[in-house]
């Protein structure tokens, strides 16, 4: 069985879903600490042939509250939305697959969610569905038991006790793990690399934006090219 751990993304990059659809169980790694300036509540999209960064208002922004402890504000919430609806439709309306997207994202932040995992959460759901992504979803907070473990000792456990027989982390963790200590539980440990992707963002700049939220691609691509874009990988 093959499994990944990754933080809760709001509308995550590509690279993301790629993890996704590349094991059978993804564990939602939301009972450590917020991450300020970190992608939970923050991503980026294509404003005007430029990377623009939206963020979702934080309520008491602190890196010593757990990530399913961490509160959307809700006062700002509301006039947040209304406002990135705006930009988000003035800079994708052309965009061939604008309609279907845009439904997709009011599908998820009209939710109504007091934590920012359980948004960033619905974000991931919604997308896989769109998609037809089966991987199986659980989270760390609600049945593992281990939080008193750190790093690499803690993802080596959730394997253990998941008797997953591998571990893929995406490639930005190759310094974090090491393949022998993995090993020595029968754990085989992969690292995943999205190759160089590209698609037509009708950016007049002619520059292409890598790395953007999901949002993005989809926008710009029908659901079998973004299937083949999943498969643009490979592991180290």
């Amino acid at each position: 069985m093959k499994i990944a751990i990754m933080q809760p993304y709001i509308f995550p990059y590509i690279g993301y879903f790629q993890l996704i659809n590349a094991v059978d169980k993804f564990a939602i790694y939301d009972d450590v600490n917020y991450i300020k300036q970190g992608w939970i509540n923050r991503n980026r999209l294509l404003v005007n042939g430029l990377s623009y960064t939206f963020t979702i208002p934080i309520e008491n922004n602190s890196s010593f509250t757990t990530i399913q402890k961490t509160k959307i504000d809700q006062k700002n919430y509301e006039k947040w939305k209304g406002k990135f609806y705006k930009t988000l439709e003035l800079s994708y309306k052309k965009a061939p697959y604008f309609e279907d997207i845009i439904k997709l994202v009011f599908l998820t932040f009209d939710s109504q969610f007091e934590f920012i995992s359980e948004l960033a959460l619905k974000s991931i759901l919604n997308i896989c569905s769109y998609l037809k992504i089966d991987t199986t979803f659980v989270k760390t907070s609600s049945l593992y038991n281990n939080a008193n473990l750190h790093s690499q000792n803690r993802i080596i456990d959730i394997c253990k006790k998941e008797h997953a027989t591998e571990y893929i982390n995406l490639i930005g963790g190759i310094e974090l793990y090491s393949k022998k200590d993995f090993a020595v539980d029968e754990i085989t440990l992969k690292f995943l690399k999205p190759k160089q992707i590209t698609y037509n963002q009708n950016n007049f700049n002619a520059i292409f934006h890598e790395n953007l939220s999901i949002i993005d691609v989809l926008m710009f691509n029908s659901i079998d090219e973004t299937k083949k874009i999943l498969n643009e990988k490979e592991f180290v």
